[in-house]
């Protein structure tokens, strides 16, 4: 049985949802990456900033984009040392100005990726997979990739079966 590690970043209370801002207890890639350990079992490991983003909507997204325009690596309150014992990695975040948050990079350029299986899943609220996955094929040298998947993120909490599926064939 292949080890699987769900890698994921998420983003609680303020979110753009559906053209309207809506606070949200539980972030939309949170949803979706337990979706996905449920479907085909694995650890999860959420990506949290060691400096929070603003709780303002707003504000965080102008954060995003400066760390974009910056190339910025954010530190974060915990690492993975190495991926050695898995076998299939999902890397799950949303799409801010059309990649994954930095965040997701200051894990992701850590590590190992040589034999490692990476499927790239996006949640977002109009851009689908944008550079995403181009961006993760870029840093994770040595990986081969499954098909990757974007979820709308105001439908998040309704994806289960889509997800589900997804997951199961990617492993």
């Amino acid at each position: 049985m292949s080890n699987n590690l769900i890698i994921y970043y998420s983003r609680k209370g303020e979110n753009y949802w559906n053209g309207r801002i809506k606070n949200l207890e539980r972030g939309n890639t949170e949803i979706v990456a337990e979706f996905i350990q449920r479907a085909v079992g694995g650890d999860l490991f959420e990506i949290e900033t060691v400096k929070a983003y603003a709780e303002d909507y707003k504000a965080c997204t102008e954060e995003a984009k400066q760390e974009k325009e910056e190339g910025a690596r954010p530190e974060l309150k915990k690492y993975l040392k190495d991926i050695n014992r898995y076998d299939n990695i999902f890397i799950c975040g949303p799409s801010w100005w059309g990649t994954y948050p930095m965040a997701v990079f200051s894990q992701v350029e850590r590590l190992n990726w040589s034999g490692k299986k990476v499927m790239a899943l996006v949640t977002h609220e109009g851009t689908g997979l944008g550079d995403c996955e181009k961006d993760l094929k870029e840093l994770c040298k040595g990986a081969s990739f499954g098909r990757s998947l974007a979820i709308h993120g105001a439908d998040a909490a309704d994806s289960w079966m889509v997800v589900a599926a997804w997951a199961k064939k990617s492993v």
